[in-house]
């Protein structure tokens, strides 16, 4: 009779196993979607550090696309994205067609580098400082375009430059920048000598909404250019 009970419990205890690996891939799953929620993080690091972040919450999908869609798909040159944050614009540029092997993520954030390293585990992800982007790219590696989520509004003047100054010494002769910004109206060309401006796109139902500006690197731009 023990013996019969005994038999009996393998099914039970074959389906508490099977019960039990289902229940740990599940919360496996929802350990991964929690990571790439992104709002409580870009929240979290904006009460941290605001002046740096800028803004309250991630770019919405429509000024994420009108970021990528300005990267042009030819070419083989880098096409580097800094102040990537949770990844809005790396996704939409990926969306876009832009091969990962061409995106170099620049990241200043500690916490948004490592979501972004979980998040796309196949892309290069650097953490780092714009002003010293020279720095943190492959030597001799040709730099197609530059597109910018860093706040330039909320940086100091001194850092803006020397930024500014990285996409002059970076970026490939008729190099695409692209940056976005809260503020809808207005031109400061003394700070982007060197570039020539496209006209601008928007994204008004971004929160708030976004401008999004188009430089191309003059061949004249920098030093010894």
């Amino acid at each position: 009779m023990l013996k019969n009970r005994q038999i009996g419990a393998i099914p039970l205890v074959r389906n508490l196993r099977q019960y039990q690996a289902r229940y740990q891939a599940d919360m496996h799953r929802l350990a991964g979607l929690v990571q790439t929620v992104s709002p409580g993080l870009f929240l979290r690091e904006w009460l941290a550090r605001p002046g740096s972040v800028g803004a309250v919450w991630p770019s919405s999908r429509q000024l994420a696309r009108q970021m990528a869609a300005q990267v042009p798909l030819s070419g083989d040159g880098l096409v580097v994205e800094l102040g990537a944050g949770t990844g809005a614009v790396t996704q939409a540029l990926l969306d876009r067609g832009i091969p990962g092997r061409r995106l170099w993520i620049v990241e200043r954030s500690p916490a948004f580098v490592q979501h972004l390293r979980y998040r796309f585990p196949a892309l290069t992800v650097v953490g780092g400082d714009a002003a010293d982007l020279e720095s943190l790219l492959p030597a001799n590696k040709k730099v197609d375009a530059v597109v910018s989520s860093l706040p330039l509004r909320s940086l100091p003047p001194d850092v803006v430059g020397a930024v500014v100054e990285q996409w002059r010494q970076c970026l490939a002769m008729d190099g695409l920048l692209v940056q976005f910004t809260y503020a809808l109206w207005g031109r400061d060309m003394d700070l982007f000598e060197g570039f020539a401006e496209d006209p601008s796109r928007y994204a008004w139902l971004n929160m708030p909404p976004a401008r999004v500006r188009i430089f191309r690197r003059m061949a004249f731009a920098g030093s010894g250019s």
